[in-house]
């Protein structure tokens, strides 16, 4: 598939570029805020609530040892912690630890600035018409939500 057709380039590529593009940012905020990526999607998601381990390895499609190391790390940074699960003894939930909630909201607010950037030179019918189409395409993709 061609990147360009007539002229203006292809759904495929503005797509795929325009994910690497926010995926870049994405990490240099995590960087700057010394954490990893992986980190500061855990700590997004966890700023709605506390997951068990099986809905954080669904939101984040992760595989059960992956989520245990990023887990593991980040409780050892003072990030996360591990608290009981009350309707199933045996399971836990993962919860941020008031360092991670300070951190979550200012690397979510900042990360969010430096995405909203990415358009500022679009006209605000322009940034509607952009929300409401990739809207569509996460909604019918099913895309669980990570960044509020």
């Amino acid at each position: 598939m061609s990147e360009y057709v007539d002229g203006q380039i292809s759904t495929v590529s503005a797509l795929v570029r325009s994910a690497f593009l926010v995926n870049a940012v994405y990490v240099n905020s995590a960087r700057e805020y010394g954490i990893t990526q992986q980190q500061g999607q855990l700590l997004c998601v966890l700023m709605a609530q506390p997951y068990g381990m099986g809905e954080l390895g669904a939101i984040l499609g992760l595989a059960k040892s992956s989520l245990t190391g990023l887990v593991d790390r980040s409780e050892r940074n003072g990030l996360v912690r591990r608290e009981a699960d009350l309707e199933d003894s045996r399971a836990v939930r993962v919860a941020l630890t008031r360092r991670g909630a300070k951190l979550a909201d200012e690397f979510y607010a900042e990360t969010c600035r430096r995405v909203e950037a990415l358009t500022s030179a679009f006209t605000p019918a322009e940034r509607d018409t952009l929300a409401a189409l990739l809207g569509r395409v996460v909604a019918d993709n099913k895309v669980p939500v990570v960044f509020r």
